[in-house]
């Protein structure tokens, strides 16, 4: 379902996704101390980036600035809907946009603690990628991770995502090296 966007977006489009349990809506300012929180965690920060170095909130900032604005990506907050309204908890985007080659890139974070391994992150991937199939009309979403993250591995799958291919010992994490796997979804898979 497509709504309208919250005062003061600054996400750089007006896109709202809700699911049963999640909600997607155009980052705003109320949504970047939790973005430099997030950012800053060294747990978070191992699982998601290849540079394993917290951010700085201005680094935060610039990335905002820089990034979310473009016409190459929506970037959402991420929100886990309940009884009395909604919690941010994430942030999840479809970066890299090329319509001419309709395709996409996801990232997903579930920055909250108490809300991971929920299924909240799987509710919210099949929601942006039903948005980038149907609505976008995108023929391919893809993401990479680390070898080492389980959950999330468990996650895209659970969405129809497939692995296609790793590239050995890319990542050098906690004195050992891992793989990244490169994960899709096809249109024609997620029907």
């Amino acid at each position: 379902m497509v709504g309208t966007t919250p005062h003061g977006a600054i996400g750089g489009h007006e896109v709202v996704l809700v699911g049963d349990g999640v909600a997607l809506r155009p980052h705003t300012r109320a949504t970047l101390p939790a973005l430099k929180r997030w950012y800053a965690d060294p747990d978070l920060v191992r699982l998601a980036r290849h540079r394993n170095v917290p951010l700085s909130s201005d680094e935060v900032e610039r990335l905002v600035r820089e990034r979310f604005t473009t016409t190459q990506m929506l970037a959402f907050a991420l929100y886990e809907r309940t009884r009395t309204g909604e919690q941010l908890i994430g942030s999840c985007t479809l970066a890299n946009l090329d319509s001419g080659n309709q395709t996409a890139t996801l990232h997903l974070m579930i920055g909250e603690p108490s809300a991971r391994g929920r299924g909240l992150g799987t509710e919210a991937t099949r929601l942006v990628t039903g948005f980038a199939f149907d609505t976008l009309g995108l023929h391919r979403v893809s993401l990479t991770l680390f070898s080492f993250n389980v959950a999330a591995l468990r996650c895209y799958a659970k969405a129809g995502f497939l692995e296609e291919g790793r590239m050995r010992d890319a990542i050098l994490r906690d004195g050992q090296r891992w793989d990244e796997i490169q994960m899709g979804l096809l249109a024609t898979d997620a029907r």
